[in-house]
């Protein structure tokens, strides 16, 4: 009496994802700049949206933070007057002498630490490879911000 044969057919992604020219453009490890993979009004448009969003997105966390630290603050001063809250003054003034000094002695050698200095030279180099990608990113991010 008939019993249904099921098959089934194992896919490997990794087999897969090698015959697809875009998926390797867009993840593979040694991927070069985007000047190299998308032409420049693909890269507008790209930097263009993505500095939209950030912008829109800083625009409005900004605003709550904002209004957040403003309450905030708000809300101390009125404690402070009335009475819930007691600041010690000589406290506050001798630790801000301490970050005083502290911040002296930090920026007396204006030099920056090699970590600091490798991650400068990396952002320095993508946004000189990536010109196109990146004037977009700021002009986006700016309409971002004013909307």
């Amino acid at each position: 009496a008939g019993a249904k044969d099921d098959t089934f057919n194992v896919l490997d992604l990794a087999e897969y994802t090698k015959n697809r020219p875009w998926w390797r453009k867009m993840f593979a490890p040694s991927s070069g700049s985007s000047a190299e993979k998308y032409n420049v009004a693909t890269q507008l448009v790209i930097g263009g949206v993505t500095g939209w969003c950030t912008g829109f997105i800083f625009q409005k966390v900004g605003k709550l933070a904002a209004t957040a630290v403003g309450g905030g603050f708000f809300l101390l001063q009125i404690a402070n007057h009335t009475g819930y809250i007691k600041v010690d003054w000589n406290l506050v003034q001798r630790d801000m002498n301490k970050a005083k000094q502290q911040l002296k002695f930090h920026t007396s050698g204006n030099k920056m630490p090699p970590e600091v200095k490798s991650r400068v030279d990396e952002v320095v180099i993508f946004l000189k490879k990536n010109v196109i990608l990146t004037g977009g990113f700021a002009g986006g991010f700016l309409l971002g911000m004013a909307s």
